[in-house]
């Protein structure tokens, strides 16, 4: 305990120490990798990462999330809301892959952030999307339970749950079916990635001609004029309400998040991983639009139920036995999407354990499975904690705020790396280009936000479209310069194309989503913060601090032993040469 009080004491030297401390790819790949133990096995490919990328996608989106904004945010429009959601998504994705095949370990946009900005930021946003994995596999989990009771004919998608008289409204419904499955998931995952990869194409592959079946019996059954126009049009909440939904529905694109933390499993990252990202990201936004469109057609969108919304709507339209099927073939997808985020979130847990900013046996890889089992059981068993009894309403808009804040970091760094720590151009020129454009894109932001007129939002509009046309023209010139110089930087092997403007846009989008939410969101986010910084100030600081120490004692052991040795054979050899003369 005095040890303890007296890292306390060296809290601020330790703050500045390691705050701003950064890792290269290369120690990342090559020196942290190690304290693992054992390597996890490269045994997927291109084809596996579609599937997982598609799989992780498409149970959560389409049906946990698609019901409640169509009734509530967006209306009929809600296909528009994916279309908006998806666009941020895809320009999101291309940054984090030219991250990935840079930085191919399995820390995600906690390495990516990491090795650009600093310890503190890696871990803040590693954190955060650790709290989006646990939260959203919790919610979806429930939605598992609503949906297998429609197959099973059950009317009531609470039926299957117990109520608890005397707790709180939205945590008095205990959903053991959902820990059941959740558990069920953990120990599959522990077993084998590979195999888990397997079952997760089988499953994919079955729901997306499920897919197929709900879109063609919803465009063959449903009514356009009576759905889209009737009863208040196709925007019955405004602009305002499909920019709304499409903030709330963009927790639906976490999981090609999954595909990035796959890279040290993938044989070719360099190949497989820009496919498996962007075109599950592609794929699944198309089918997002289609289905959510379906749902609309089939049932006005006051009418559209929040619990199990597409197997009430067939029944509705009076197709009892559609269902039941619809409840199967969605249960079937959230299993698939569970399976997949719970593989993310425990291959960040264990990279962040890497670093010894959170307890060391959580990044432990198991010699024979080549799984972090210890990462899996730990977060298996807070996210069947929270699918006990914590409701979905509660979490979403949560979720939702925390990856946008993920998202937008990843752009901000890809464009520091690309054009400073690669790049010819000034930190300082950088960093003053990304404040003016996140200070134009809350400028608009709020400007829509407080509903002013709309001369504002074109001027703050022109301000980015100007301070990024100003940073690229000034950033080509430096480079033309180094070319001449013969300076110029090696080429990565995968790069975004037109940067910096597809970054630049993600800046933008995800800042005027997250101005959207609600100010509960906000509030919830804060506490979240407050609690993540205070277990950095109070422990990880210090152990990261202690084992950076601990390598450099380490190292310098080494370099001195080997050059002790060096001097002895040298003596040696000295002395042979005066006894041979």
């Amino acid at each position: 305990m005095s040890k303890y009080f007296h890292s306390l004491s060296q809290t601020p030297h330790r703050l500045k120490s390691r705050m701003l401390a950064t890792w290269t790819p290369d120690q990342e790949v090559n020196q942290v990798r190690l304290r693992s133990g054992a390597d996890m096995k490269r045994k997927l490919r291109w084809f596996d990462l579609v599937s997982l990328g598609v799989g992780g996608m498409l149970g959560v989106g389409v049906f946990v999330t698609t019901g409640p904004v169509a009734r509530d945010i967006s209306g009929p429009a809600v296909f528009i809301s994916y279309m908006v959601a998806g666009f941020s998504a895809l320009l999101s994705s291309l940054c984090y892959t030219e991250f990935s095949v840079n930085v191919p370990v399995a820390g995600g946009a906690f390495s990516y952030l990491r090795v650009t900005f600093g310890e503190f930021i890696g871990y803040f946003g590693g954190a955060n999307i650790l709290l989006e994995y646990v939260l959203s596999n919790a919610a979806v989990a429930r939605s598992f339970t609503e949906y297998t009771c429609t197959a099973f004919g059950v009317s009531d998608p609470n039926a299957w749950r117990i109520k608890v008289n005397g707790l709180e409204n939205g945590y008095n419904e205990l959903d053991f079916p959902a820990v059941a499955l959740v558990l069920l998931l953990t120990l599959c995952l522990c077993h084998s990635t590979k195999e888990s990869s397997m079952l997760n194409l089988v499953m994919t592959v079955f729901h997306v001609i499920f897919f197929g079946f709900i879109i063609i019996a919803g465009f063959s059954n449903g009514d356009g004029a009576k759905a889209l126009v009737e009863p208040r049009g196709l925007t019955p909440y405004g602009v305002r309400g499909v920019v709304n939904g499409a903030a709330v529905v963009y927790f639906s694109y976490i999981g090609y998040d999954t595909v990035s933390t796959l890279a040290e499993e993938i044989q070719n990252p360099s190949f497989s991983l820009p496919v498996g990202i962007i075109g599950s990201v592609s794929v699944v936004s198309v089918l997002y639009c289609l289905m959510s469109l379906v749902l609309c057609l089939m049932v006005p969108y006051n009418e559209i139920s929040k619990s199990a919304s597409y197997a009430v709507a067939f029944r509705k339209i009076g197709w009892g036995w559609g269902g039941n099927v619809v409840g199967a073939g969605a249960s079937l997808g959230i299993v698939a999407s569970l399976l997949v985020a719970m593989l993310g979130q425990s291959r960040y847990l264990c990279v962040i354990g890497r670093a010894r900013l959170v307890p060391s046996w959580l990044a432990k890889v198991h010699p024979s499975t080549g799984t972090p089992l210890n990462a899996t059981l730990f977060l298996g068993i807070c996210t069947a904690s929270i699918a006990l009894f914590t409701d979905l309403e509660i979490v979403m808009e949560l979720i939702s705020l925390g990856t946008l804040c993920v998202f937008y970091l990843v752009a901000n760094a890809l464009i520091y790396r690309k054009y400073t720590l690669t790049g010819q151009n000034s930190p300082l020129h950088t960093l003053s280009f990304l404040a003016l454009l996140s200070s134009s894109a809350l400028a608009f932001s709020l400007w829509w936000k407080l509903n002013k007129p709309w001369w504002g939002l074109l001027l703050s509009l022109a301000i980015t479209i100007a301070v990024t046309v100003f940073f690229q023209y000034h950033t080509s010139l430096l480079s033309s310069t180094a070319n001449k110089n013969l300076l110029a930087p090696i080429p990565s092997t995968w790069s975004v194309p037109f940067m910096p403007w597809p970054a630049a846009i993600s800046v933008f989008l995800n800042v005027f989503l997250t101005t959207t939410l609600k100010k509960l969101s906000f509030q919830r986010f804060a506490i979240w913060t407050c609690l993540v910084t205070l277990f950095y100030v109070l422990y990880g600081v210090h152990r990261t601090y202690e084992a950076e120490e601990m390598d450099r004692d380490r190292v310098e052991f080494v370099e001195s032993h080997v050059t002790s040795t060096r001097v002895q054979h040298d003596m040696l050899g000295n002395v042979q040469m005066v006894v041979i003369s």
